[in-house]
């Protein structure tokens, strides 16, 4: 069965009735793996019929709360519902320093959002180099990114070989290229247009110019603030690429 990502969020911090924060669901090899996890995405998870104790692998992008808010909330459903129970391990990937981000979650919210043994596992990737590991269904590469210290982009290989990356928050980078070469699909953040660019972030162009160069098949937009809703993205994206363009919208389905 063909790997399934669904936009759980195509938005920003700034409230929004039709946008989450940027988050999406990755159902691969019989896993679902959730990307981001700011306010409002377990809800969305309910909308699309995936529970949270569904999800096998969660990937943090950065630290930022549009991207980690929902967190401790996670956390505390898993280990307190009724009557369901946790019932598969929880694997939390993330840049180094995710330790050290925990720790402090845990001086506010203490044992509420510790999982029993042997049902949660933290995998820190490397934040200075590329960094490659191997799970049972997928395998994951990671680059740094210009973002935050501990930003990643991703890149997800799937059994059938195919490849998404995900780049997180990110400003131009050669590492964001590089980790997007022959991709089948990039989740590319866009957050601003192109005549209000601002550092730490991309514009439709400067996306499209990255994925120009590294060949990626088919380039979908994300985390739109509101600057966006009244922009041509599509068509300043299309200046600088010539492959499918897709803009994110929440709840939207897209088969790898």
């Amino acid at each position: 069965m063909k790997s399934q990502i669904t936009i759980l969020g195509s938005g920003t911090c700034v409230p929004s009735l039709v946008r989450n924060p940027c988050s999406f669901l990755m159902k691969t090899g019989g896993e679902n793996l959730l990307f981001d996890c700011g306010p409002g995405t377990m809800r969305r998870l309910l909308e699309v019929d995936v529970s949270i104790f569904d999800i096998s692998y969660l990937f943090l992008s950065h630290f930022h709360p549009d991207h980690s808010g929902e967190l401790a909330s996670f956390l505390f459903a898993l280990k307190y519902p009724a009557p369901s129970s946790q019932k598969q391990p929880l694997t939390i990937i993330a840049g180094q320093g995710f330790r050290s981000f925990f720790e402090r979650l845990k001086t506010v919210y203490g044992n509420w959002i510790v999982l029993p043994p042997g049902m949660f596992t933290v995998v820190e990737l490397d934040t200075q180099n590329a960094d490659h590991r191997v799970f049972s269904s997928f395998t994951v590469s990671s680059m740094p990114v210009a973002h935050r210290p501990e930003s990643l982009a991703y890149r997800i290989g799937d059994t059938d070989g195919k490849i998404l990356v995900y780049s997180g928050d990110s400003d131009v980078c050669d590492s964001l290229t590089a980790i997007a070469v022959n991709a089948d699909l990039m989740i590319c953040e866009s957050a601003f247009p192109d005549d209000q660019k601002v550092d730490g972030h991309l514009t439709p162009a400067l996306a499209g110019k990255i994925a120009q160069a590294a060949d990626v098949k088919r380039l979908v937009l994300t985390h739109f603030y509101p600057a966006c809703e009244n922009t041509d993205i599509e068509n300043q994206c299309r200046s600088t690429y010539n492959g499918l363009i897709v803009l994110a919208r929440d709840l939207m389905t897209l088969t790898l």
